[in-house]
C-alpha cells in the first residue's frame, strides 16, 4: 500500500511517500480503507519529536480517518467488511497512522459513519470533535444557558466548540483574527464574535455579557495570561485548558479560588474508549441532524502530506493566518491540493 511516514523526527521534509506492507487485522481489528484522513497539530509535534511517538519506526503519520472496513480480526462483533466508519486515536497503543491507503483499528475507536454523511466530514470532525466535547462537556460541565467563551472560533476544536454549545442551547462568544473568519464563526452560530486584532477582548465581552459571567472558558491555544478568563467567570466557573505544552501563563491565585473557580488540563487520548464512545454518539447525532459540520480548509494528495505538515505548522506555530478550518488528506485524489470549503 502507499503510505506516508517518516524513519526519524525533524521538519516535514523527513516524510516519505512510498509502499508499505498492507496491514493485517488481529483479535478485535478493522483493517479499514481509508478515503478520508487529516492533519492535527499533534501530527506534526509526534513528527518533530516534540512529543513522543509511542511505536517503531517506520511510523506512519496520522490520527483521523474515515473509510470502509477492508477486512476484520475474529473477535470482531460490531463491524462488518463493507460498513463505513470513522476514528480518531490512530498512530497510538499500536494502532497504524491513518495517512495511507489502510489502517488498523482496534473495534472500540471506531464509530459508524451516519447516513448520508461523507468520509470528508467524518474525518474531518473526528479528533476536533471528540476533544471539543470532553472539554465542553466532561471537564466544563456545559448546560443550556450558561454562558460559555472560546478562543479561535475557526480553528478546528473551536468551530466544534461552537456548534455543540449552541445545540445543548448554551451561549456561546468567540475570538476570530479577521472580518472573513468572523463571518464564518457567526455562520457557525456564534452568539458573538470579537476580533482579537483589532478590540480589546476582555471589555468586549463584559459589554456582551452586561451583567452576566461566563460559566466555562475554553481555551484552544496555548495560554499566556489566565487572568483575563478568571475575571470574567461566574462563580463556580469552569477553565478548560489543552493545547500549550511549553506555556507558563499568568495566574492570580486569590480572585481563583475566592470564586470557587476549577482549572480543567486534559488530552483526549488519555480518555477511555468508553468515554470517547459516548462523545461519538453525540457527535454521530448532531452530523445526521444537520447541527454539526466541519470546515474544511485544504485537501491534499498522499503524496502531498509533507506539504500539509508545513501548511499546519505554518498556522498552529508562526500563526500565518493562511488556514481556516482542518487539512484533510484525501488518497484517491491527484497531485494538485484543493481549497475550502463546507462539504
Amino acid at each position: 500500500m502507499k503510505a506516508a511516514f517518516f524513519n526519524a523526527t525533524g521538519g516535514p521534509e523527513v516524510l516519505k511517500y512510498g509502499e508499505m506492507p498492507s496491514p493485517e487485522p488481529k483479535d478485535d481489528e478493522l483493517r479499514v480503507k481509508v478515503l478520508a484522513a487529516t492533519v492535527n497539530p499533534i501530527d506534526t509535534y509526534l513528527r518533530s519529536g516534540l512529543a513522543a511517538i509511542g511505536g517503531p519506526f517506520p511510523f506512519v503519520t496520522g490520527r483521523d480517518f474515515a473509510g470502509v472496513v477492508d477486512a476484520v480480526g475474529p473477535d470482531v462483533t460490531r463491524f462488518k467488511i463493507g460498513d463505513r466508519v470513522w476514528g480518531a486515536n490512530q498512530g497510538m497503543g499500536g494502532r497504524t497512522g491513518s495517512c495511507a491507503e489502510f489502517c488498523l483499528t482496534a473495534e472500540d475507536y471506531a464509530y459508524p459513519i451516519p447516513g448520508g454523511i461523507g468520509e470528508e466530514q467524518a474525518a474531518a470532525c473526528s479528533l476536533v470533535g471528540i476533544t471539543a466535547h470532553l472539554g465542553l462537556f466532561h471537564c466544563g460541565q456545559l448546560k443550556a444557558g450558561e454562558w460559555a467563551h472560546v478562543s479561535g472560533g475557526t480553528g478546528g476544536v473551536g468551530m466544534m466548540v461552537i456548534q455543540m454549545a449552541k445545540a445543548i442551547g448554551a451561549k456561546i462568544s468567540t475570538t476570530v483574527g479577521s472580518e472573513e473568519k468572523a463571518a464564518i464563526a457567526k455562520s457557525l452560530g456564534a452568539d458573538a464574535v470579537i476580533n482579537y486584532k483589532t478590540e480589546d477582548v476582555p471589555a468586549r465581552l463584559k459589554h456582551i455579557l452586561g451583567g452576566s459571567k461566563l460559566s466555562l472558558w475554553y481555551e484552544t491555544q496555548p495560554p499566556s495570561d489566565l487572568d483575563k478568563a478568571i475575571e470574567l467567570m461566574a462563580p463556580r466557573g469552569r477553565i478548560v485548558v489543552m493545547a500549550g505544552r511549553m506555556a507558563k501563563p499568568t495566574f492570580s491565585n486569590g480572585p481563583f479560588y475566592v470564586k470557587g473557580l476549577s482549572l480543567h488540563g486534559f488530552a483526549m487520548f488519555n480518555f477511555t474508549p468508553e468515554e470517547q464512545q459516548a462523545c461519538a454518539k453525540d457527535i454521530n447525532d448532531w452530523l445526521a441532524a444537520g447541527k454539526l459540520k466541519a470546515l474544511v480548509g485544504r485537501r491534499f494528495p498522499l503524496s502531498q502530506v509533507a506539504a500539509a505538515h508545513l501548511l499546519q505548522e505554518e498556522n498552529t506555530l508562526k500563526k500565518t493566518g493562511t488556514l481556516t478550518g482542518k487539512i484533510v488528506i484525501v488518497p484517491s485524489i491527484g497531485s494538485e491540493p484543493g481549497k475550502r470549503n463546507m462539504d
